[in-house]
C-alpha cells in the first residue's frame, strides 16, 4: 500500500476509533483522568461529562470519558453491558473514575483494566461502581470481575439500606477524619439516591462520611429516627488494593453517585478533592465546582427502549451542550434541580404501548 494511502488509512481509524469517546482539553502536561460512564440506572451517561468539563476547565486536568454503546456503536446506549468503548485510553491515564453497573468486558479490554490496576494507579468509584463488573472471567491473576468491587473498590454489592426511590441520603462526616484534605469546605451532603449497605469495609480502610437515611427525597427531610441509622452506613472512604504482582494502590469511594445526587454542591467538591488527594497534589481550601455548562440530571431508574429514540452520542455531552430530558417513566418528581427555561434537547420517553 502506498506511504500516502496507509496515511489515509490509519488517520481515518482514528477518527472513528475516537468517535466513541469525549475528551476534554486541561492544561499543558497535566494528569490524565479517564471518566468510565455505563450503568442502566444512574445516568452516568449525563454525570460523567459534566464532572469531566469541571476537572478539565476549572482544574486543568485532561479528561476522557467513555460511554456503554449499542451493539452496533450507533448510540450512547447505558443497558449495553458488553459495549464500553476505549478502554485503551487507561494505558496513559494518571487516574480513573469508575461508575459502572455490572459491565462484561472482553478479554482485550480486561487487559487495558490489568495494567490500570497493576501499576497501582489510584481510583475514584461512584454508586455502583461496588458492582462495577460482572462475571468470572478474570482480569488479572487472583481478581475475576465480580471481585472488583470487594477487594479494588473496598465494598460488593450488599443491599439497599434505605428505601430506594423513597428516602434519601445525607452525609455526615466521620469526626475522627473531619480534617481529611478530601473533606476540605465540604459541609452540606445531600442526595435523593437511598443509603447503600456496607458491611465489608475493614480497619485498613479510612471512613470519611457517614450516610443518614432521610424520610423522604427532600433535601431538609429530617433523619429517619431509631436503628436504620444506629449505627450510620459508610457512605465515603479510601481503600488500599493491591492485584497479584502488582504495585499498591488507593481507592476514594463513594456510595452516592447518581446524576441527581450531583446537584449537591459539596458532593462535587468531595469528588473534586479526591482527585487532588489521590493524584498527590494539594487539595484546594475550596475547590471550584460550578458547572461549565447548566446541569440538567435525568432522575435515576431502568429504561430498555428510550435510549435507541434518544440517539445519544459523544456531541450531545460536548462544550457548549446542555441536554435535557423527560425523566424514564416510573421517576418520582423531584424538583430540587434546574431546569432549561428553553429545552436545549428534549426527546419524549418511550410510549407505553
Amino acid at each position: 500500500m502506498p506511504l500516502k494511502f496507509l496515511l489515509l488509512f490509519l488517520s481515518c481509524f482514528t477518527l472513528f476509533a475516537d468517535d466513541k469517546i469525549l475528551k476534554f482539553e486541561g492544561k499543558a502536561g497535566a494528569k490524565t483522568i479517564v471518566l468510565v460512564a455505563g450503568d442502566e440506572e444512574y445516568r452516568t451517561e449525563e454525570s460523567m461529562p459534566m464532572l469531566g468539563k469541571i476537572l478539565a476547565k476549572h482544574h486543568g486536568f485532561n479528561c476522557i470519558v467513555l460511554f456503554s454503546w449499542d451493539h452496533q456503536g450507533k448510540y450512547i446506549d447505558p443497558n449495553g453491558q458488553t459495549n464500553v468503548k476505549g478502554w485503551n485510553y487507561l494505558n496513559d491515564a494518571d487516574l480513573m473514575i469508575i461508575g459502572t453497573r455490572f459491565r462484561r468486558p472482553n478479554e482485550a479490554d480486561r487487559r487495558h483494566i490489568a495494567q490500570f490496576l497493576k501499576a497501582g494507579k489510584p481510583i475514584i468509584g461512584i454508586r455502583t461502581s461496588t458492582h462495577g463488573f460482572k462475571g468470572k472471567e478474570e482480569i488479572t491473576k487472583g481478581l475475576t470481575l465480580d471481585q472488583f468491587g470487594p477487594k479494588i473498590i473496598g465494598e460488593g454489592w450488599v443491599s439497599h439500606h434505605g428505601r430506594h426511590k423513597g428516602q434519601g441520603a445525607r452525609g455526615v462526616i466521620e469526626a475522627a477524619n473531619a480534617n481529611h484534605p478530601i473533606l476540605n469546605s465540604v459541609k452540606d451532603v445531600f442526595g435523593p439516591s437511598d443509603v447503600y449497605g456496607v458491611r465489608n469495609l475493614t480497619d485498613k480502610d479510612t471512613i470519611l462520611m457517614r450516610g443518614a437515611v432521610t424520610q423522604t427525597l427532600a433535601p431538609d427531610s429530617k433523619n429517619v429516627p431509631g436503628k436504620q441509622n444506629n449505627p450510620m452506613q459508610p457512605l465515603a472512604w479510601l481503600h488500599p488494593y493491591q492485584v497479584e504482582g502488582g504495585k499498591a494502590g488507593l481507592t476514594f469511594t463513594t456510595t452516592m453517585g447518581a446524576s441527581v445526587d450531583l446537584v449537591s454542591e459539596d458532593l462535587r467538591r468531595m469528588l473534586i478533592n479526591a482527585n487532588y488527594f489521590l493524584l498527590k497534589k494539594d487539595v484546594p481550601q475550596k475547590a471550584k465546582v460550578d458547572y461549565i455548562d447548566p446541569f440538567y440530571p435525568g432522575f435515576y431508574g431502568f429504561d430498555r427502549k428510550v435510549w435507541k429514540q434518544r440517539k445519544l452520542n459523544t456531541a450531545t455531552f460536548s462544550l457548549g451542550q446542555s441536554p435535557y430530558y423527560p425523566d424514564v417513566p416510573k421517576s418520582p418528581k423531584w424538583p430540587f434541580r434546574t431546569t432549561p427555561s428553553e429545552k436545549v434537547v428534549e426527546i419524549p420517553a418511550q410510549k407505553k404501548k
